[in-house]
């Protein structure tokens, strides 16, 4: 996953949940290794000494539902898990 050094934020300042264009569901990588949501992301770049800082985010293609690490929200991949029919 590549580290973004800037993050795009939506006009409420939100990070986004999901990409544009294209709609394709976002998650967010912090510094100890946790998975988050944009929601959870955003809380943490907005902590001025965030704990685990956010350090990338990137577009969750394929592979099982994650959990957001912080809140336990339930991530879906933008198309799905390939082994879920095997």
């Amino acid at each position: 996953m590549p580290e973004i050094k800037s993050f795009e934020r939506t006009s409420d300042g939100k990070l986004p949940a999901y990409s544009w264009p294209g709609g394709y569901t976002l998650i967010y990588l912090t510094k100890g290794g946790s998975w988050l949501c944009a929601d959870c992301a955003t809380k943490e770049l907005d902590t001025p000494d965030g704990v685990d800082p956010v350090i990338a985010g990137d577009i969750f293609w394929e592979g099982p539902d994650m959990t957001c690490d912080e809140c336990s929200r339930v991530i879906e991949s933008s198309y799905g898990d390939p082994d879920e029919d095997a």
